[in-house]
């Protein structure tokens, strides 16, 4: 044990000594961020959409080991944008979240909601999400062939999604881009009234993420014809669905992931912390199961991984909406180069 004397005598330094144990300090402090109250997540779509039953799901697995409480507030609109700019105008201290898909931090700036890029956000994505092709069961459309021949005869077929530029939206305008169709787009304030829309018949059908149908296509509400992922995908409790490219073989792959979202700037310590909790809620049984049983692949990706995948999505997602006239301003502003360049 040293003593005081042996430090004065010159065993150690005043100095070295301090220097180590302010280190020591520092390393405790990243790896023991604690928070001291109840974390909030401001989900910008409404309420039993896609966004908002990863986010309920992922941090019901958190909250026993961050030890606190995590505060859902759903704020829809503007296609995700209000709730976003609310998080990222709250204090950057990592008490308040957002949470959304990929696509959506990346199209704000583009479409003008947001001076903010998807470059200012730090991602902790837990679940990857097909797009489906769903119609109400009582239209005539029993193949994708169906609804195409029906859109090229037609150009004012009703299509909902969850807003301008939202996931649902995106995956409308690749497949009208691709299949060269047309389509009337009709736009809610998030994924749960868009689907409710293609129940109820105000709207033919829809292209939203598969845990935002997956209970009522089990319920026979809704009718999927397929999913425009690369591979055929199985919805426990209504069996296989088939892929796009089993009828267009040169189909795009679309898919995005879903995850918790904090600004980058927050503490190092918080986002080491948020990291490490995220991994064993992410991994855990219940998450993977609750994920598989709505179509989802459960994945696990966070740090320079995440913002990988994020930055191939915006070189994707905000061309597309700028050279279909969605977005008005062009990625180039924000030094979002095409995929290939």
């Amino acid at each position: 044990m040293l003593t005081v004397d042996f430090i004065l005598k010159g065993g150690v330094s005043m100095r070295r000594l301090l220097v180590v144990l302010i280190a020591v300090l520092v390393v405790v402090s990243f790896a023991q961020w604690k928070p001291a109250k109840s974390i909030t997540v401001i989900v910008p779509w409404s309420a039993g959409g896609s966004t908002d039953q990863v986010t309920r799901m992922i941090t019901s697995q958190m909250e026993p080991l961050l030890g606190r409480k995590f505060i859902i507030v759903n704020t829809p609109g503007g296609a995700g944008s209000i709730g976003t700019l609310n998080a990222w105008q709250a204090p950057h201290d990592g008490y308040t979240w957002t949470a959304n898909a990929t696509l959506d931090l990346t199209k704000y700036a583009v479409l003008g909601y947001m001076n903010v890029t998807h470059r200012d956000w730090t991602y902790f994505l837990c679940a990857e999400a097909p797009n489906v092709v769903a119609v109400n069961p009582n239209t005539p459309y029993k193949t994708i062939e169906d609804l195409v021949k029906a859109m090229r005869e037609n150009p004012e077929i009703p299509l909902s999604s969850a807003g301008t530029g939202s996931g649902g939206h995106v995956a409308l305008e690749i497949f009208a881009e691709h299949l060269n169709v047309k389509y009337k787009h009709v736009p809610y304030a998030g994924g749960a009234p868009a689907t409710t829309a293609v129940v109820s018949g105000e709207v033919v059908g829809n292209m939203q993420f598969i845990h935002e149908v997956a209970d009522m296509a089990r319920a026979g509400k809704i009718r999927i014809l397929c999913t425009l992922a690369a591979e055929p995908i199985y919805l426990q409790g209504y069996g296989e669905i088939p892929s796009i490219r089993q009828w267009y073989p040169d189909f795009p792959d679309v898919r995005f992931h879903f995850g918790l979202i904090i600004p980058k700037d927050v503490p190092e310590e918080v986002l080491k912390t948020v990291g490490e909790v995220f991994e064993k809620a992410a991994n855990s049984d219940t998450f993977k199961e609750w994920a598989l049983k709505q179509g989802l692949k459960p994945v696990c990706y966070y740090g320079k991984e995440a913002e990988d995948i994020v930055e191939q999505v915006a070189r994707r997602v905000t061309w597309l909406l700028y050279d279909r006239g969605i977005a008005t301003i062009s990625p180039e502003q924000f030094g979002i180069p095409r995929i290939g360049q």
